[in-house]
């Protein structure tokens, strides 16, 4: 086996959509290199709200059911063949927003005990062996229940794979930089007219917005943009792509930029490598 194909990417993810937005152009640019990419959904989503008037009688479990039939249509675009849910589909259900009675129910993924969860993430760990983990901050990038809890649970299953021997070298966050969110909204209101939306978000509507120098990892892919952009629009009850690719806007309809460079912070800060352009870097000398 060659270094290259040896190298081994984990995400985890709260729902269905949440992958392609933060880091399709990432997933694409390892896949197409070679490298193993492994995607967990900890939830089917089935309480998002359902963008196109058509899909609009989906609720449930039969919204979840097709937003996994969307997720794989995503994947083929991505060039990723390896996702999964978290303890099997339909394991953990939505948690819906921050304080609403959803957050209550026993089923969801906001009520799941970590350790559980963790446990079930690990036989992924130890079967796959990711040099690199990427997930949310603590708050989850924007305070949803289900990203905060995927963070929890990403970051006790490899305190677990740890302790089982199998630590992972690098562990980093979905992360955005301040002053390029601010100077891309800048550029999309001046095209908004011209666009299918009528109003931008606000830059602090994109997750995991931060100081340009807590930035420790930037992931140019340029080059995979057309797989990104097709791959956020296979979710199509979540997400409307601009007929241009570069914007998108969720039920609220309200544009935001669509990012082909990504950015992440290294759990714990940086380690004297300084900003990389490569997830992998160090992380193979290391495993």
């Amino acid at each position: 086996m060659t270094e290259q194909s040896a190298r081994s990417l984990l995400l985890v993810h709260a729902h269905p959509d949440d992958e392609s937005i933060n880091n399709g152009a990432t997933m694409a640019r390892y896949a197409a290199e070679g490298a193993r990419v492994t995607l967990v959904t900890c939830t089917l989503g089935e309480l998002g709200e359902v963008i196109p008037p058509e899909l609009a009688h989906l609720s449930g479990d039969a919204l979840g059911e097709h937003r996994l039939g969307e997720l794989a249509a995503a994947m083929s675009e991505l060039g990723v063949k390896d996702f999964r849910q978290l303890g099997g589909p339909g394991r953990y259900r939505d948690s819906g927003m921050m304080g609403l009675p959803d957050n209550d129910d026993p089923a969801c993924f906001w009520q799941a005990d970590v350790d559980e969860a963790a446990a079930h993430l690990l036989d992924v760990i130890l079967e796959v062996r990711p040099q690199v983990l990427v997930t949310y901050d603590p708050d989850g990038g924007y305070g949803h229940p289900d990203h905060i809890q995927a963070h929890r649970v990403a970051v006790r299953a490899a305190e677990l794979a740890a302790d089982a021997g199998l630590p992972i070298p690098r562990v980093y966050f979905n992360r955005m930089p301040r002053p390029v969110a601010e100077e891309a909204f800048g550029r999309l209101r001046d095209r908004l007219p011209g666009l299918p939306f009528t109003e931008t978000a606000a830059v602090d509507d994109v997750p995991g917005v931060v100081a340009r120098e807590r930035i420790t990892a930037e992931i140019d892919g340029t080059a995979y943009a057309a797989a990104k952009a097709a791959a956020m629009r296979a979710h199509a009850t979540q997400i409307e792509v601009a007929p241009d690719e570069a914007s998108f806007a969720l039920s609220n309809e309200l544009a935001q930029p669509l990012f082909t460079t990504e950015y992440y912070e290294l759990a714990g800060g940086a380690d004297g490598a300084g900003r990389v352009s490569d997830l992998f870097a160090g992380a193979e000398e290391t495993s």
